[in-house]
C-alpha cells in the first residue's frame, strides 16, 4: 500500500492497453452522507472551516493507524521482534505509528478529559516518526479550550465505526472514500470559501475522462486539496494500470490547503511531490525546470492581485504579457510552458476568458489560437461550484495535434456546449451525471480519432468541429455557443391544421370561462356596494 514518497521513474511501467472506458460512478457506499450529518451535529458552535480540520485530521489518524495495526498483527505472528522496528513498516511504505498514537489507544481513552492533548501528542509523534512525508502536515490543536473533550470523544467513537465489519483493506478503502466525501461536504458547508480548496468531483471527472492520464507526469499548479490527483490515480487503476504508472507533482500557496492535500493523498495511498510556498506558482515556480505529460488545474477565477514587477519579462509569457488585473491568461501560459512536447492540459476558467478583449487578453487568445495550442473548449452548465455562481468553461490545450495513433487535427478546434447538461442535487448546486461526463469525453475522443471510438459527427446545439479560419471570422472568440448552432427541433407529426384547430378550441373555452368569471365578479360587487337611495 504505497505512501508518501514521489515516484522517481514514472515511465518504468508500460502504459496499460487501452480498453473500453470503464464506467465512473458517483454512487456512495450508502452511509457516507449519514456519517457526515452525524459528525456535523457534533460540531455545535464550531465554524465548518475550523471543524473541518478537527474531523479530517482524526479520519487521517484512523486511516494510517488501521494500516499500521494490520501489518503490526502480521509481524507479531511471524516475527515479534520485527513488530516494533520502524524499518519493517518503511519497507512496505506504511507509516510508523508510535504506541501512544495508535487509534486503539485513543479509542480506549476517548472519554478522558485530556483526550485533546492525547490527540495532539499522537499527531506530533507521528510527524516525528515520519518527517519526510508528514513534517508540518498534521493538525495539532485538539487540546485548546474551545474544543469540548466530550465532543472529541463522541467524534472518535463515530469515526471508529467506519469500515467496521470488513477486511482491513476494505476498511482502508472505505476510510479513503469517507475522507473524500467529507472534503466535499465541508466545501459545501463553507460556501464560497470552500471552493478555495475543493473542485466538484463531477468537474474533475470530466477533465480526467477527457485527458485520460495513463502514464507519465501529472501536474497541478494550484492543487487545492488534491482532488485532481485522486481522480487521476483512480482512472489509471480502473483501466488496468498500476498506482506507479503516473508520477504526481503539484504546488499550493495556501499552507492549510496544502496540508489537506498531503493528508488526502496519504489516505488514498498516493505518493506525490506537492510543494508549498506562500508566494505561489507565478512568483516562485517550484518546478520550473520540469515538463509534464498531463496538467489539470482549477485556478482561482479572475484573480486580480497576482502581478509583480519581477514578472515583466518572464519567459512564460510566450503569447503576450498578461494584464496585471486578471491572472486568467497568466495561468494558461504558465500551464503551456510546463507542457511536455506531447502533453495535454485541461483548465477550468471563468466564461469571460473565452471572449474578453480587455487589455491584452484578446490579443493573447488570438496568438494562442494561431499557434494551434487550443484543442477544445467546453461550456459548462451553471451552479456547479461551491465558491461562485460565475459560469465556467474548460480549456483543453495541447503541444501537438498530430500525435502518433490519432488523426491529424492541425488547424481544427472542437467546441462543446454542455450548458444544458447536469442535474440539480440540491437547491443551489448542479452536478454532471456519469452519462453527461461520458457524453462529453466520448465526443472529444471521437473527434481526436482515437482507436476504438465511434466516428465523430457534429451535433447541432452540442458540438462542432471548426477550422481556425472559422474562429478568426468570429474574432477569435471561443464561446462554444457561437459555433455549435441551435439544437434541432423534434419533428412534429401532427398536421398544422389540426394543431391550429385545437388551439382555437382551447382559446374559445378560455374566453367563455373569462366571461363567466366577469359575471360572478359583477354580481358580488352588487352585494357589497350600497345601491343609490338605499
Amino acid at each position: 500500500m504505497p505512501r508518501g514518497r514521489p515516484r522517481k521513474n514514472p515511465d518504468a511501467s508500460p502504459a496499460p492497453k487501452k480498453t473500453a472506458r470503464a464506467k465512473t460512478t458517483t454512487a456512495n457506499l450508502g452511509f457516507e452522507q449519514q456519517m457526515f450529518l452525524a459528525a456535523d451535529k457534533l460540531r455545535k458552535n464550531l465554524e465548518p472551516s475550523d471543524y473541518k480540520h478537527v474531523t479530517l485530521g482524526l479520519i487521517f489518524l484512523r486511516y494510517i493507524s488501521t494500516a499500521f495495526e494490520a501489518y503490526h498483527e502480521i509481524l507479531l505472528h511471524d516475527d515479534p521482534a520485527a513488530a516494533e522496528d520502524p524499518d519493517e513498516y518503511l519497507a512496505e511504505n506504511i507509516f510508523w505509528v508510535p504506541e501512544t498514537a495508535r487509534w486503539s489507544h485513543l479509542q480506549a481513552n476517548a472519554r478522558s478529559p485530556g483526550i485533546g492533548k492525547m490527540i495532539d501528542d499522537a499527531m506530533l509523534a507521528i510527524e516525528q516518526a515520519n518527517p519526510e512525508q508528514l513534517k508540518g502536515v498534521l493538525p495539532k490543536d485538539y487540546g485548546r479550550p474551545a474544543l469540548d473533550s466530550v465532543m472529541l470523544g463522541e467524534l472518535i467513537d463515530l469515526i471508529s465505526e467506519i469500515g467496521m465489519g470488513g477486511s482491513e483493506d476494505q476498511a482502508r478503502d472505505v476510510l479513503g472514500r469517507v475522507y473524500e466525501y467529507f472534503l466535499g461536504g465541508f466545501a459545501g458547508a463553507e460556501g464560497k470559501r470552500g471552493g478555495e480548496f475543493y473542485t466538484p468531483s463531477s468537474v474533475v471527472r470530466t477533465l480526467v475522462s477527457m485527458l485520460e492520464p495513463y502514464k507519465g507526469r501529472v501536474y497541478d499548479p494550484c492543487c487545492g486539496s488534491g482532488g485532481m490527483f485522486v481522480q487521476s490515480e483512480r482512472f489509471v487503476e480502473s483501466h488496468g494500470g498500476k498506482l506507479g504508472d503516473i508520477a504526481i507533482y503539484g504546488q499550493e500557496s495556501n499552507h492549510t490547503t496544502w496540508r489537506l492535500a498531503k493528508m488526502n493523498l496519504a489516505v488514498r495511498g498516493i505518493g506525490a511531490d506537492i510543494r508549498w510556498n506562500n508566494e505561489g506558482s507565478f512568483l516562485r515556480d517550484e518546478l520550473k525546470d520540469l515538463r509534464f505529460d498531463t496538467i489539470l488545474a482549477n485556478p482561482p477565477f479572475n484573480i486580480s492581485d497576482w502581478w509583480n514587477a519581477s514578472l515583466e519579462d518572464d519567459p512564460r509569457w510566450q503569447y503576450g504579457r498578461p494584464p496585471a488585473g486578471n491572472a486568467n491568461y497568466a495561468w494558461l501560459q504558465h500551464i503551456l510552458w510546463h507542457l511536455a512536447p506531447n502533453g495535454t492540459a485541461g483548465v477550468v476558467l471563468a466564461n469571460g476568458s473565452m471572449s474578453s478583449n480587455q487589455n491584452s487578453e484578446g490579443e493573447i487568445r488570438r496568438r494562442m489560437v494561431e499557434a494551434d495550442v487550443v484543442d477544445c473548449m467546453v461550456a459548462l452548465p451553471g451552479q456547479l461550484f461551491y465558491s461562485t455562481q460565475i459560469p465556467a468553461c474548460l480549456w483543453f490545450l495541447t503541444r501537438t495535434k498530430n500525435p502518433k495513433g490519432w488523426r491529424d487535427r492541425r488547424g481544427e478546434m472542437l467546441f462543446i456546449d454542455a450548458r444544458k447538461l447536469g442535474t440539480m442535487v440540491d437547491r443551489t448546486r448542479r452536478e454532471l451525471t456519469d452519462a453527461d461526463v461520458a457524453r462529453i469525453a466520448d465526443t472529444y475522443h471521437a473527434w481526436r480519432g482515437e482507436k476504438d471510438t465511434a466516428p465523430y459527427e457534429d451535433v447541432p446545439g452540442f458540438c462542432k468541429s471548426v477550422t481556425l479560419d472559422d474562429v478568426e471570422k468570429h474574432g477569435f472568440v471561443l464561446t462554444p455557443g457561437r459555433y455549435v448552432g441551435a439544437e434541432e427541433a423534434e419533428e412534429d407529426s401532427v398536421p398544422f391544421s389540426e394543431r391550429f384547430a385545437a388551439l382555437e378550441k382551447t382559446l374559445q373555452e378560455q374566453f367563455r370561462q373569462g366571461e363567466e368569471l366577469n359575471a360572478k365578479i359583477a354580481a358580488s360587487l352588487k352585494l357589497i356596494i350600497p345601491q343609490e337611495g338605499s
